[in-house]
């Protein structure tokens, strides 16, 4: 695999956080990946073809105000905010600290998110669906009775023979279970390590976003559970995990 760019202060800041859209290529109107790691994912999809796998990207990159305004619309209760099962929460009676922690199962804190560093993805197969069916980026699709088990299956084998991971690929007590979301560990490894709290923290502060000053005063528990708890990268791998 072709190495990733070695990235100024200033850049790497601004990526981190969903700020600027200068690392990426778009592929269609809507989705944008980091532009290093086109090869690797025109590689994997190549690859899974070849099984009879037609991967899709469902969300690439996604900046910092796109991610606060799923935030802000799960927090005010605009959009629905879904447990472990899938089921609705009423949060009608929940803390501010109960909701956040409700939102973070499923949706990252804007400015933490892995998708502003356009190297992770969440993926599905198109020739593994019905025509008039609409993805929902659950679990259960994934599963062994789901439509897409094939997929995950594939994923799970061969995700690291290109460089790819699942950073969500089981629950370890903090984002629920991801089996769509792929990370490029060459790219990804680097933000992770270069992760700012500092930055984060004034970023937040400067914003809109609800729940604002309970976010910022469990800022450390929410770096430990949400932000930096993902699983280890496969040995099939040729990127080592961050120190």
């Amino acid at each position: 695999m072709t190495k990733p760019t070695i990235l100024t202060n200033a850049q790497s800041i601004n990526e981190r956080l969903g700020q600027t859209e200068e690392h990426l290529h778009y592929l269609s109107e809507r989705i944008a990946v980091h532009k290093e790691m086109l090869p690797a994912f025109n590689a994997l999809s190549a690859a899974a073809k070849s099984a009879g796998i037609d991967i899709k990207i469902a969300s690439g990159f996604r900046s910092f105000e796109r991610q606060l305004m799923i935030w802000n619309n799960k927090f005010s209760g605009i959009s629905p905010i879904k447990d472990n099962a899938g089921n609705t929460i009423n949060t009608v009676n929940l803390s501010d600290e109960e909701i956040m922690h409700a939102i973070l199962l499923f949706s990252a804190l804007p400015g933490a998110s892995r998708h502003h560093w356009g190297c992770d993805i969440d993926v599905y197969a198109t020739n593994l669906l019905a025509d008039d069916y609409q993805l929902q980026l659950e679990p259960w699709e994934y599963s062994a009775q789901g439509p897409l088990a094939k997929l995950s299956c594939w994923l799970n084998t061969h995700a690291g023979d290109f460089d790819f991971y699942l950073p969500y690929g089981s629950y370890q007590g903090g984002v629920a279970a991801e089996p769509w979301h792929l990370s490029y560990a060459p790219l990804a490894n680097n933000y992770q390590r270069n992760f700012d709290k500092p930055q984060l923290e004034k970023l937040l502060i400067s914003s809109n976003i609800l729940g604002k000053s309970t976010i910022i005063n469990n800022i450390d528990v929410i770096i430990k559970r949400y932000i930096i708890n993902v699983n280890d990268i496969p040995i099939n791998c040729s990127i080592p995990r961050p120190d």
